[in-house]
């Protein structure tokens, strides 16, 4: 039957691949994967022979008529990003929006996003909370952090590990060196850690030990 499925993969450890994932898996017609590369060691894994197709961010525009072409035509559909959910700071909106558009059913299954056992993992209020993504690199950013500066609910960001220093210093200077932060990196993975402390004892950590491996960073909100 002709639906698009939007299916979470693990965010490191494969172990965390749901039963019903692999099924859908095995029994699509096609895969739209980010990294057919990285996502082709997740398919050998788990001994899932479905023809794969990459879907990115530099690619996904000008593939979505064809995609939803191929789903009128009867074609069941899975779409997986590199790690977690689609959609969630990855590919996966624009071709879901498109399926709505135009009656196809979509279907997206529970599974693996990196934000919320770090949410859990850092202590900080989470009945209420802000998911922010990646913080623009260049235009935007101040006017950003300056307007989350007075968030009261408590922030999630995801960041790079080359750029985390200066997300961190950028926190000491907009929301104060006292504002509790929390960084977990490597979720799931041998390496897993979560430092906690306030932003310039995060940092201070940081610029002694440089971060490797994928960060979220949660912070507490304005009191």
């Amino acid at each position: 039957m002709s639906k698009l499925y939007i299916v979470p993969t693990p965010i490191g450890n494969l172990k965390d691949m749901t039963f019903r994932a692999v099924e859908v898996l095995k029994n699509v017609d096609l895969i739209l994967a980010e990294d057919t590369r990285t996502s082709g060691k997740l398919l050998k894994y788990f001994e899932i022979g479905t023809h794969m197709q990459s879907h990115h961010m530099h690619n996904e525009h000008k593939m979505v008529e064809g995609l939803i072409q191929k789903l009128k035509s009867g074609l069941s559909i899975a779409l997986i990003s590199d790690a977690g959910t689609p959609a969630i700071s990855d590919p996966g909106f624009l071709l879901t929006r498109a399926c709505v558009e135009n009656d196809i059913e979509v279907e997206c299954l529970p599974g693996a996003t990196a934000f919320v056992p770090a949410l859990v993992n850092s202590g900080l209020p989470n009945d209420k909370f802000v998911f922010e993504g990646f913080l623009p690199v260049k235009k935007g950013r101040q006017t950003r952090l300056l307007l989350l500066a007075e968030e009261p609910r408590t922030i999630i960001f995801y960041e790079s590990p080359h750029k985390l220093l200066k997300t961190l210093a950028n926190f000491c200077e907009y929301f104060g060196e006292d504002r509790p932060v929390s960084v977990s990196r490597e979720l799931t993975k041998l390496y897993e850690e979560t430092i906690r402390g306030t932003a310039k004892e995060v940092l201070d950590y940081y610029t002694n030990k440089p971060p490797k491996g994928e960060i979220v960073i949660v912070v507490g909100g304005k009191k």
